[in-house]
């Protein structure tokens, strides 16, 4: 025993001095790149699990200081890394909702970086020199791509149902069809929303069938709303009836209700071969009030749009859950030029292009990767918009498919690690790396990072 503590003891006296260890030019290095601090504690770190493993008996090798300052280097990079990093999506999915959804047109991103590096007038008018509105520049811009009276934007497109029901059907009824009791995402729901909103839920017609005649037997004079919720994220297709929006607009005149309807993804622009309806278009069938989210169709950061008549708005702007679900101002100034880009340059929004591709554009990337990477084979695929979007539309791909020696689930590791990560698919048992949401100037990154697990 008294031998044991002899060595534990000489074992312990190798253990350097942090303060020796600071006065490297290693160590100096490290502080000045990393801060003392951090250094410090770093060391202490290390040198603490060496004791208490040389205290239990154990007989680690102790570095040397060059090896100490290595292992710290290695370690502050690791906490000095971001949690939220860059990713190249490989997917085929655009509107990735794990992978951030719509990537920002750089003109959004711009417009995020002057007003963030310094003070702007989010709340002052610069006319009149006093307070202004939070949204001001956005409500021009959005009557005027979409023909509604009023608008305002909050920060999501729950929010915006939410605030909408809070405000218009507190105490009162909404009525939804069955085939309309959509999950929304994230395990949230819309009886849900409408139940955090006050309203109590009415649903009618059956799953797959609902027709106006079921909305109008439900009305009683508690009801305040009819809600229509677009399918955005599911299609039911064979023995089905829904009753559109112009039906209900006039069954809510005639009952003298409001008429609600959450598009969700926000299609500003129609798109041939879809059945999405655009905010325009539901605006002019007669709803009251439109809803949708920012992130997806419209391609621009996290938010959510309200948009309808004017008297309706007035009351939405008065209750106090407003303050509660409000936009920053990056977010502002991101979904402003978005919504500038779409009455401008719509080809500018990202997801809109990327949606738009040809498969000849995306043959040409592919052949452009597989030059640089220089193994694979080009396969056709099938890409999707994503983020609850366009579920039926199916966009024509193209992938480079590797066969990696080590097995496609290491590899797909190892390319998740890289940096920037590399997020592709796995299919039966070969990697593919879709092209749908990878832009050229990702390539030479993109490339980079295969080869590195080929070799």
């Amino acid at each position: 025993m008294a031998k044991l503590l002899q060595t534990g003891d000489h074992a312990l006296r190798l253990l350097p001095q942090v303060q020796r260890l600071l006065e490297t030019p290693g160590a100096e290095l490290l502080c000045a790149q990393f801060g003392r601090e951090a250094v410090v504690a770093t060391l202490r770190d290390r040198l603490a699990g060496l004791r208490e493993q040389i205290l239990s008996g154990a007989r680690p090798a102790v570095p040397d200081a060059s090896a100490f300052l290595a292992e710290a280097l290695e370690k502050l990079g690791i906490r000095r890394r971001p949690g939220l990093r860059r990713i190249i999506n490989a997917t085929g999915i655009v509107l990735h909702t794990n992978l951030g959804r719509a990537p920002l047109a750089e003109e959004a991103l711009a417009a995020v970086q002057a007003v963030a590096a310094g003070y702007c007038n989010l709340e002052f008018d610069l006319s009149s020199g006093k307070r202004g509105s939070r949204t001001q520049a956005l409500e021009p811009l959005q009557r005027e791509l979409t023909g509604a009276e009023a608008a305002l934007a909050v920060n999501n497109g729950a929010a915006a149902i939410l605030l909408a029901l809070a405000s218009l059907c507190d105490g009162g009824e909404v009525i939804v069809s069955r085939g309309e009791l959509v999950e929304i995402g994230g395990g949230f729901r819309v009886p849900d929303v409408i139940r955090q909103g006050g309203a109590r839920l009415v649903e009618v017609g059956a799953t797959n069938k609902t027709r106006l005649a079921d909305y109008r037997a439900a009305i009683t004079p508690n009801t305040r709303a009819l809600l229509k919720v677009h399918q955005s994220n599911f299609r039911m297709i064979g023995f089905t009836q829904e009753t559109s929006l112009a039906e209900l607009a006039g069954l809510a005149r005639e009952s003298g209700l409001l008429l609600v309807a959450d598009l969700g993804s926000g299609l500003l622009h129609p798109t041939p071969g879809s059945a999405e309806p655009t905010l325009g278009e539901a605006i002019a069938a007669g709803a009251d009030l439109v809803t949708c989210s920012g992130d997806k169709l419209l391609g621009g950061p996290q938010a959510g749009l309200i948009l309808g008549r004017k008297s309706v708005l007035d009351l939405i702007r008065q209750h106090p859950l407003l303050r509660a679900v409000r936009l920053d101002k990056m977010s502002l100034a991101a979904l402003e030029a978005t919504l500038r880009l779409h009455r401008d340059m719509p080809e500018r929004v990202p997801v809109y292009a990327m949606l738009r591709q040809t498969e000849a554009m995306l043959q040409q990337r592919a052949e452009t990767l597989l030059g640089m990477i220089g193994t694979g084979a080009i396969q056709p695929t099938e890409g999707f918009a994503g983020g609850g979007s366009l579920p039926e539309q199916k966009i024509a791909s193209r992938a480079i498919a590797l066969s990696p020696h080590n097995g496609a689930e290491q590899a797909a590791a190892l390319l998740r690690a890289s940096q920037p990560a590399v997020i592709g698919r796995i299919s039966e048992g070969r990697i593919l790396l879709d092209m749908l949401a990878v832009t050229d100037a990702e390539l030479p990154e993109l490339a980079a990072a295969v080869r590195a697990i080929l070799k």
